[in-house]
């Protein structure tokens, strides 16, 4: 803590990234409307302002949680300051749950509720109501590709928990283990997703028999609930990579381990959607194609 400092709170010094970061996503965001659609005398496919911009985000990610890093390491992160870092992971995952809330509504709405919307008078959302899933698909099967990502998560689960246990106990050793069994669950998961992906474009699970006609609302809804995910998963063996960098650099103590918690919780939290898009989306409600 800063000499003659009377309080357990943290003042950060000023920093430009946030600045930085702001202007970064800005040139992001038009830089996908110009991939898209063209802007300001851009022809549309343009791609290298979007990246440019991701480029800039991804830098001020890097730096700025270095410097957060860097606090911690100087003694800044007092039993106050790390319980506002708790609160605040805490928040950011509960706006990760209400994103994925949005998903599961319509997915219900309209396995749930389809008959109602049938009866409108505009003929195409008759078609598209009709029948949850729309006939002449083929789901995809529940019990092939999708229960082995289940059992790969529900394992990857146990393993950090492993290792988040073995560093509260100063078993450098297991943790590093359990840290990099769990990223190889991770990576395993995506590359199963991966080809999952692949095996419904080739066999055309969401297309009719001669992929004229496409699945709509049930694709979009599919791909858009387990697309996330996956980047959710992506996300999190990323997170888990940087804290098992940290912990073979000598970061982390038994005591003093927020960054490796808060991966892990986000971890879980990864692995309980996963529960409820395997039971609700591939299980109950996609377990019968055309009814």
């Amino acid at each position: 803590m800063a000499e003659g400092v009377k309080h357990d709170y943290h003042l950060v010094n000023p920093s430009p990234w946030p600045l930085v970061g702001a202007t970064a996503a800005t040139v992001m965001a038009l830089g996908g409307v110009t991939w898209m659609k063209g802007l300001f005398g851009l022809p549309a496919h343009t791609a290298w302002l979007f990246f440019a911009g991701l480029a800039g985000v991804l830098f001020t990610m890097i730096v700025w949680w270095r410097d957060v890093v860097i606090e911690a390491n100087t003694g800044d992160h007092t039993p106050v300051v790390s319980i506002g870092l708790r609160y605040g992971m805490v928040l950011f995952i509960a706006s990760e749950v209400m994103f994925f809330v949005a998903w599961f509504w319509i997915f219900f709405e309209m396995a749930l509720f389809h008959h109602v919307r049938a009866a409108s008078s505009i003929e195409e959302v008759r078609t598209a109501w009709a029948h949850w899933p729309p006939q002449g698909i083929e789901t995809v099967p529940a019990f092939q590709l999708p229960l082995v990502n289940t059992l790969t998560l529900l394992l990857s689960g146990t393993t950090v928990t492993w290792a988040h246990h073995a560093l509260q106990t100063n078993d450098r050793r297991g943790a590093k283990i359990g840290l990099f069994l769990t990223i190889c669950l991770g990576v395993l998961f995506t590359s199963i997703q991966v080809y999952e992906y692949n095996h419904i474009l080739e066999h055309k699970y969401f297309f009719g028999g001669e992929g004229a006609a496409n699945s709509g609302l049930y694709g979009s809804s599919f791909f858009m609930a387990t697309g996330f995910h996956g980047f959710h998963v992506l996300i999190g063996t990323i997170f888990l990579t940087v804290c098992l960098i940290r912990l073979m650099g000598g970061g982390f103590s038994p005591k003093q381990h927020f960054g490796f918690e808060a991966a892990a919780w986000y971890w879980h939290f990864v692995d309980v959607v996963w529960l409820f898009l395997f039971a609700f989306i591939y299980v109950i409600f996609g377990a019968h194609g055309g009814g």
